[in-house]
């Protein structure tokens, strides 16, 4: 693993935590990455803007060191901005062209606050207001904010539509609805004009009654089970045989980043079979159930499921106090811990159907073991809960600039993985 070569510390020497949360089209697909910063020392204080503007320099250290390709792929980062950080020049040091500067709920919107927004604007960046809540105090500078972002949380839809339409009298600005929990509130909030969305609604199983798994799902579940039990070639390709597009998916998720760090194009099953070999396989196969029928890994369920997978596996791999021979493992429970909401069936189920050991049915179920322990943490880290991550962390034996360190690589990998064909 290429570790980063300076730690991401703030000024009083507190390691910073680094997170990013998907936003989403009204076609689920990924346009951008909130970007979530906190310093390890300030998770005891619910002080959060005096902890960003205390931590920018080194935040926009970390995003130059890392790289922001590293970071967000293709896409576009929202980031925080405090009062303090709004108005410093730390914050011109951000590119304008990848950045979205999120103004905190709790800035005034002073005279001095617009002007200073529209030197921003000048110099190309883009403006959200976070967790709007429509006062006459925001018409002012209405006119200079290109995303408004309302937190259904706080913000219930049904009584929305008075502000809604003073915003669109003042503003052309994209509404960006977030804690989209539900898939009700994904369609409800898609026809009240909402474009972008941010929560975990595409991520929670459906459960329909008399609902079935598509059959190429069906073929994937079986060719699992026959990999978990050392199957031979003979015995898998009559499976990819009766559905040429699970062959064609694979194909395509194989090439889109290379075998073993290379380039080499794979072009027949058989091929893939045994270049790759059966562990290498079943990776593929798994990462293809959550990918469409034609192999498509652009959705943000197959992103985040390989991102929480990767990072499973490369903890497994740099913990101390873990067996390295477990990656493999790991790879597997955080591949299979989203799989009812693909399968729309329970979780349960799933894992019988495949045929999975009782250990790692209690990893992705339970959370037990060493397994179920890094599930906790890669959920933990999606959520951007770093006070409950950081003892995690620890009982690992790592600080939490080695485990930035092997985030980014994670992040990478997945970030290859849809560039292509994503």
């Amino acid at each position: 693993m290429n570790q980063p070569t300076m730690s991401p510390t703030s000024p009083s020497g507190s390691e910073i935590f680094l997170g990013r949360q998907p936003i989403l089209d009204h076609k689920r697909k990924i346009v951008a990455y909130e970007l979530l910063f906190r310093s390890e020392q300030s998770l005891s204080s619910a002080d959060f803007t005096d902890d960003l503007a205390a931590t920018a320099a080194v935040i926009v250290n970390t995003l130059s060191q890392f790289g922001l390709e590293n970071v967000l792929g293709k896409h576009d980062g929202f980031m925080n901005v405090s009062a303090s950080l709004l108005m410093s020049e730390t914050v011109e040091l951000l590119p304008p062209d990848r950045i979205v500067l999120e103004i905190l709920e709790d800035v005034p919107i002073t005279t001095a606050v617009i002007d200073r927004c529209q030197t921003l604007k000048d110099n190309g960046f883009r403006l959200a207001l976070d967790d709007f809540s429509y006062r006459t105090e925001y018409d002012p500078i209405l006119p200079l904010i290109d995303y408004i972002k309302v937190d259904l949380s706080i913000s219930p839809l049904d009584k929305m539509l008075p502000a809604l339409a003073q915003i669109r009298r003042l503003s052309n600005a994209i509404l960006l609805a977030e804690k989209v929990e539900t898939e009700a509130q994904f369609e409800a909030c898609k026809e009240m004009g909402f474009n972008l969305f941010q929560g975990y609604f595409f991520a929670k199983a459906t459960l329909l009654r008399g609902k079935k798994p598509q059959p190429h799902q069906m073929s994937l579940m079986r060719i699992m089970g026959l990999l978990l039990g050392d199957a031979n070639v003979s015995e898998l390709e009559p499976l990819f045989k009766d559905n040429p597009g699970l062959t064609l998916g694979l194909l395509r998720l194989v090439n889109s980043v290379g075998i073993g760090g290379g380039r080499q194009q794979i072009s027949s099953l058989r091929q893939a079979i045994v270049v790759l070999g059966q562990k290498q396989l079943l990776r593929w196969v798994q990462l293809l159930l959550y990918a469409a029928p034609d192999g498509n890994v652009g959705s943000s369920l197959l992103q985040q499921v390989a991102n929480r997978a990767r990072l499973m596996e490369l903890l497994a791999q740099h913990t101390p106090s873990i067996h390295h021979n477990i990656s493999d493992q790991a790879f597997m429970v955080g591949m299979l811990s989203l799989a009812d909401a693909v399968m729309q069936m329970p979780l349960e189920d799933v894992l019988k159907q495949i045929g999975v050991t009782d250990s790692l049915q209690e990893a992705v179920l339970l959370h037990q073991g060493e397994l179920g322990q890094l599930l906790q943490l890669a959920e933990l880290m999606e959520a951007g809960d770093f006070a409950a991550a950081d003892p995690l962390i620890h009982a690992l034996g790592l600080s939490v600039h080695d485990f930035t360190a092997i985030q980014l690589e994670a992040m990478q990998w997945t970030n290859d993985l849809g560039k292509e064909i994503g």
